[in-house]
């Protein structure tokens, strides 16, 4: 700011330091006694002036031979009999040294100019170092995308320890389109290349031929993707010889129109789990049960589709599976975790928020922000209700140190309850923040009076459970997370089963079983810090990123190109793995490189984050631009 716009500042600021600057006796009695007003009242007249010396006179004598109760009772304690301290006087009195001394002085005001400069170089200073550290995020990416393009280009996914690729998730590519967005985000230009061409070239014809494949993850993974690419390519085209958008938008067209299959073939409206791409048939599980979470983790990716091609047929048939769901029995909210395509019912009592849970309750959320403009209230009330049966039934504390943890019921509500907290749950952090505040920062919420009692409690309890989240991983020898945990709590507790970092203050509320200490490159503890501290702008999160992505560096990074899934993260060094998921490069990665970037990329008021990490648009108008 400067000085054109306050042109009193410096003024101001020379008085200011002048107040405690040394004055003589003259200035003190002076500038006590003759102030205007006394000047004006009382010497106009002779009796003023003479009342006025006598004060002065009076004042001084009593000034130079009392000491008061205070310095009386310093001097018996404090000081030496026949000590002639500025205190003591020498005689009783506190002395004229004392009246002499340097008045306290305060340090000086900065002038607004001064303050900006320092300010300034502050921020400067922070946003060098979170750039840094951005950087750093996306040199791992590329070390990630190089080893896989090395390796494995056009397997699904990376083997780094024995440098092959391997095909999990029905041959489609998938590294290369989990990866495609996030390269873009980073403005990798020559990874967007590589991945673009590749898809361009191989992937029509991999639809056409390919076997099974899983409607969720292809859905996640694969549509999803494609369909964030085409937004970021078609919002920030660029010159060159890169894919042109249509490309993604016609391959995730052509692939959606064969995933349709499971809604068309089911005789309910939940769709069977898998899906036959070269002869477009369909059919369920072995079991005959499908995820609940994968049932309804589809709207998001359909609905865009259905919105950028102007063809309604895929999200009518993605919705129907959550409008059914609504009719459907639930526990305060809560769902069974498998449900019948056959049926339409749910099946068994197990309720957690796990694994086959987990997404259910993200997608009320984020579908529900995505379609605001149509009025889906009946998402947003399925939402509310689920995280107050969430608030009732599964939160609890953990001993001795009272880490808040959601828990399981196995056995339904009647059951009883189980203190196991799958790495998956960590998504909830980030869900309960987003529901709160819809994507603005607490402050800018609270401003507008958006907050409700309820969302200021769920904001609250988001950074309870994120601070949980991050001590699992701190509690461990390698700073990595287990794949799940159990915690120490009223009717339940583990000795001999600890992280193995005896420095971590909760060594002995978090339990780490011999079968559930793998960890698997997971996203959903550093998607939840990204989400918080978006919203809550508390710079904790970025630290606690920065903690977790050093780790991953130390532990996980192979050499030769790629990461590795970590087989024991409670002994160091850890036993490793053979195996990158597609979701290190789609999600770990993209998450701490928007945690450590400005908060204009990416916006959570303009994108939800599908359950794979790839932004889509939030739906602004009802149709097709």
């Amino acid at each position: 700011m400067s000085s054109k716009t306050l042109p009193y500042s410096i003024k101001d600021i020379q008085y200011d330091n002048a107040k405690f600057r040394r004055r003589s006796l003259v200035q003190v009695i002076s500038q006590t006694f003759l102030t205007k007003k006394m000047k004006r009242e009382c010497m106009t007249c002779s009796t003023g002036k003479i009342l006025a010396i006598l004060m002065i006179f009076g004042l001084t004598y009593l000034v130079l031979t009392h000491a008061s109760p205070i310095q009386s009772v310093t001097r018996s304690i404090g000081s030496k009999e026949g000590d002639n301290s500025i205190i003591d006087g020498g005689n009783g009195g506190i002395g004229v040294k004392r009246f002499w001394r340097k008045p306290p002085r305060l340090p000086p005001h900065l002038s607004p100019d001064e303050l900006n400069i320092t300010n300034k170089s502050t921020t400067s200073n922070l946003e060098s170092k979170w750039a840094e550290r951005q950087q750093s995020v996306k040199n791992a990416f590329i070390h990630a995308w190089t080893g896989y393009k090395t390796h494995a280009m056009g397997y699904d996914e990376l083997m780094p320890l024995t440098q092959k690729g391997v095909d999990g998730l029905g041959g489609l590519g998938a590294t290369v389109i989990d990866a495609l967005d996030t390269a873009m985000i980073m403005n990798l230009d020559n990874v967007v290349h590589e991945a673009g061409s590749w898809i361009e070239k191989n992937l029509p014809e991999r639809i056409l031929k390919k076997g099974q494949v899983n409607l969720f993850e292809t859905t996640i993974r694969v549509v999803g993707g494609l369909l964030s690419a085409y937004h970021l390519s078609t919002s920030n085209p660029k010159n060159g010889d890169l894919p042109k958008p249509s490309v993604y938008l016609e391959n995730a067209k052509n692939l959606a129109d064969v995933l349709l299959t499971a809604f068309t073939s089911s005789p309910t409206a939940v769709p069977f789990s898998d899906v036959v791409l070269h002869d477009k048939s369909a059919h369920p599980a072995p079991d005959g049960l499908s995820s609940t979470s994968e049932a309804s983790t589809l709207q998001l990716e359909f609905n865009y589709l259905s919105f950028v091609t102007g063809d309604p047929k895929y999200s009518i048939e993605s919705m129907k599976v959550l409008e059914h769901i609504k009719t459907l029995p639930k526990v305060e909210g809560l769902v069974p975790i498998y449900i019948s395509p056959s049926s339409g019912e749910f099946s068994g009592s197990n309720i957690r928020l796990g694994s086959r849970g987990d997404s259910y309750y993200e997608y009320l959320i984020k579908v529900w922000l995505q379609q605001r403009q149509n009025n889906m209230m009946y998402l947003h009330e399925m939402y509310e209700e689920a995280m107050k049966g969430v608030k009732h039934l599964l939160v609890k504390k953990s001993n001795p140190n009272g880490l808040t943890f959601v828990g399981e019921l196995p056995g339904g509500a009647d059951g009883g309850f189980s203190p196991k907290m799958d790495h998956l749950v960590c998504f909830l952090p980030g869900t309960l923040a987003l529901g709160a505040t819809k994507g603005l920062t607490k402050s800018k919420a609270m401003e507008k009076n958006l907050l409700t009692f309820e969302d200021l409690e769920n904001l609250k309890l988001a950074e309870d459970l994120a601070k949980t989240c991050f001590e699992m991983y701190s509690v461990t020898s390698t700073g990595l997370a287990p794949e799940i945990a159990y915690f120490n709590s009223e009717g339940y507790s583990e000795d001999n089963l600890d992280g193995g970092n005896k420095t971590s203050e909760y060594i002995h509320d978090i339990v780490i079983k011999h079968a559930d200490r793998h960890n698997l490159l997971r996203p959903e503890t550093v998607e939840s810090l990204f989400v918080l501290y978006r919203i809550t702008e508390d710079p904790k999160y970025r630290e606690w990123g920065w903690s977790i992505f050093e780790a991953f560096e130390k532990y996980t990074k192979v050499e030769s190109g790629g990461y590795t899934s970590l087989d024991d993260v409670t002994v160091v060094p850890p036993r490793r793995r053979d195996k990158m998921e597609t979701f290190f490069l789609g999600e770990t990665l993209k998450y701490l490189y928007l945690l450590f970037g400005e908060s204009n990329l990416i916006p959570l008021t303009e994108f939800v984050f599908n359950t794979e990490a790839h932004p889509i648009p939030i739906i602004t108008t009802t149709k097709k631009e």
